[in-house]
């Protein structure tokens, strides 16, 4: 079975995230990846992984997100989250977290955090 996680980043958290995927490049290699639009253009570019682009966060990313998780199709969630700065879309992120808690996926906010997930996770395989 082909694990999958999703891959999300605030704007100021999104050169973290390329780094983090960059530094883990070598586990993340066979996952079915999903990000948020510029995340996952980010992504491609920094590290040449396969991400499936979804839309960017407040435009539905962060919903297309949440129905891999509801229809159990995602194993682990990275979501940096900048915490100085407003959201404007903060109900659709709180939605997201709400759903992965729920449905107890594994989910991550920070790069240290999302490093523990993913050598969980990849301890699964």
């Amino acid at each position: 079975m082909t694990r999958s996680i999703a891959l999300v980043a605030h704007d100021a958290l999104k050169d973290r995230m390329v780094d983090w995927a960059s530094a883990h490049k070598s586990q993340l290699d066979g996952w079915k990846i999903y990000a948020t639009g510029t995340t996952g253009g980010r992504i491609i570019d920094g590290t040449g992984l396969e991400v499936e682009r979804l839309k960017s966060g407040p435009l539905g990313g962060d919903a297309q997100i949440g129905a891999l998780i509801a229809e159990e199709r995602l194993h682990g969630l990275i979501f940096f989250i900048d915490p100085l700065s407003a959201m404007p879309h903060d109900v659709d992120v709180k939605s997201l977290l709400r759903l992965a808690i729920h449905y107890d996926v594994p989910m991550a906010v920070s790069p240290s955090s999302a490093t523990a997930v993913l050598d969980y996770l990849t301890k699964e395989d």
